[in-house]
């Protein structure tokens, strides 16, 4: 469905639940990331992409302070009051809409009351962070319709907290940071640390591809907090020998391995990955600056496996996905996207093999895994945006 179909689809439902046309309506994307995967925690680099894949909502102000939610995906509807925000059970999905409504007061804003319908075509719990572009969209809202003075990092930081204080996931920076601040036809390289970002264009001829196995996340949170501490642990027993590092992104490569013999197994494996990771994104970003698509491939291909073999969030959906890519016409790399244990990979195609690509690449992995794949041949997008 094309995004004008689905705008005057949404508008309509919209309409019909609440009984009045719309004001405005804001479009968040989704993201997929390129290379630097579970560095965001580690004051680390990464390097996504926004993509055509987004939420829209459309809103209304209201002259109370009530905010009614209506999930046009779940067919789904609930309200709360902006005077007494609690986390619910039932109606899950509403703890991102709350969630950043508790941020922004507390940052101190006043907040209307609004009439809210949205929808989403970014696959729930793939890896593309629908979460953070629902969060990112509804602050969005808010911040048009009140004329807030709130700059983009600010919005996506907030919306961080929501996410971290009220959802309860406890995620880093780069989910909301790229669905606030994505550039078209370009991928954002952001320091998470600084949150210093710019621009870096893709070599031409190469084309985005997002991979979705068909695996839902299991494990997911419990396992990305476990390999959280686990990283924490590597910085309390680097900094004997290390002492200036606060994070594992101030620790380099050979730095790391002349101690690494001194860290736990489990421990060792986790921060070798983020510390290679980190590396890899820096060489990526030069790689694709200067056009060298052999380099950039070689990285994204170095990242799984160090996400596969010393981070251990990948699995047989996602092995199996990334092994029909590299085998497949106009492969330049892919890679494993995402928190792991399911959800999506990435790959870098040459542009006019992305057909035979996405021929090849669909039915090896069905026959694979007897799961049907989704392929999404991806353009690079502007950042949350009221939709026109």
């Amino acid at each position: 469905m094309s995004k004008k179909t689905r705008t005057a689809a949404l508008r309509a439902d919209f309409t019909h639940t609440f009984a009045q046309e719309p004001e405005l309506v804001v479009r968040a994307p989704g993201r997929v990331n390129l290379i630097g995967e579970h560095t965001d925690y580690n004051d680390g680099y990464v390097l996504p992409i926004a993509i055509d894949r987004n939420v829209l909502y459309a809103v209304s102000m209201r002259a109370d302070r009530t905010v009614r939610l209506r999930a046009v995906d779940f067919d789904a509807q609930t309200s709360f009051s902006l005077d007494n925000i609690a986390h619910v059970e039932r109606q899950k999905w509403s703890n991102y809409h709350r969630g950043v409504a508790v941020a922004l007061q507390e940052h101190g804003l006043t907040l209307p009351g609004i009439d809210v319908a949205f929808s989403s075509n970014i696959p729930i719990a793939s890896g593309l962070s629908s979460s953070a572009a629902i969060e990112v969209g509804i602050a969005v809202v808010w911040q048009t319709l009140t004329g807030l003075d709130l700059p983009r990092t600010d919005l996506a930081l907030l919306c961080q907290r929501a996410e971290n204080n009220f959802v309860g996931v406890n995620c880093g920076i780069m989910d909301q940071f790229i669905s606030a601040l994505g550039q078209k036809n370009a991928a954002l390289f952001i320091d998470c640390r600084t949150l210093d970002h710019r621009a870096v264009s893709i070599p031409p001829g190469l084309t985005v591809v997002v991979m979705d196995t068909a695996k839902r996340r299991g494990l997911a949170d419990s396992a990305y907090n476990t390999r959280r501490a686990e990283c924490e642990r590597g910085v309390e027993l680097l900094k004997r020998h290390l002492p200036g590092i606060d994070a594992l992104r101030d620790v380099p490569v050979a730095e790391f391995e002349r101690y690494a013999a001194k860290l736990p197994e489990n421990v060792r494996k986790r921060c070798r990955h983020v510390v290679g990771e980190n590396q890899r994104v820096l060489d990526f970003v030069a790689a694709s600056e200067r056009g060298d698509t052999a380099t950039m491939g070689a990285l994204m291909n170095a990242s799984h496996v160090s996400l596969r073999d010393d981070y251990e969030v990948s699995c047989a959906e996602l092995d199996a996905m990334v092994r029909a890519a590299w085998n497949a016409p106009g492969v330049v790399g892919a890679r494993m996207t995402g928190g792991g244990f399911g959800g999506c990979a990435v790959a870098l195609v040459q542009k006019e093999q992305v057909k035979a690509f996405v021929a090849r690449v669909a039915p090896a992995y069905e026959q694979a895994t007897g799961l049907e794949p989704s392929l999404y041949v991806c353009q690079a997008q502007a950042g949350a945006s009221v939709a026109h």
